[in-house]
């Protein structure tokens, strides 16, 4: 299904992407990060909060490091302020590349086991196929956030993957 290849490719551009936003994060006020913009988890901050949440959580889940406190509801709040959560998403970025640098073939290999608070249950799923989801689910909040900036007259960086710079 996957392969390190394709880890690596997918950690680089998610570095590439969240670069871009952080410069518009950083470059905007607290009051239009937090302005509710009727987006699933109403704020482009909160919405970030939430991707970076995400993706503590599953690298929890796959380098066995720590992972954020608190369920789906209060990942929202992860970060009280921008220039945090810029720090945080740096970190954790740094994070999934060096876990995707380190996957060799047999690492993608098996299942992944897990309680979901979202579901209140056990899950077992084919580990290629979580972090797949893993990805899939940056880029679908990336793009909510990337909508909303755009209406808030911010000019976030192309997304799409082949203009992604080389190494």
């Amino acid at each position: 299904m996957i392969t390190p290849e394709y880890c690596v490719t997918m950690a680089r551009y998610n570095a590439w992407q969240n670069k871009g936003l952080r410069t518009l994060v950083e470059a905007m006020g607290e009051d239009d990060l937090r302005k509710d913009r009727g987006a699933f988890f109403g704020s482009i901050f909160a919405t970030l909060n939430h991707l970076l949440w995400g993706d503590m959580l599953w690298m929890s889940r796959f380098d066995g490091g720590e992972g954020p406190d608190g369920g789906i509801g209060d990942s929202v709040d992860l970060t009280p302020k921008a220039r945090e959560w810029s720090r945080l998403r740096f970190l954790t970025d740094g994070r999934i590349r060096e876990w995707a640098l380190s996957l060799d073939a047999v690492d993608l290999v098996g299942d992944l086991s897990w309680y979901s608070g979202a579901l209140q249950r056990d899950v077992k799923k084919p580990l290629a196929f979580c972090i797949a989801h893993f990805f899939n689910h940056q880029t679908h909040h990336r793009g909510q956030v990337h909508a909303m900036m755009t209406a808030a007259g911010q000019r976030p960086d192309d997304t799409d993957l082949f203009i992604m710079p080389d190494a």
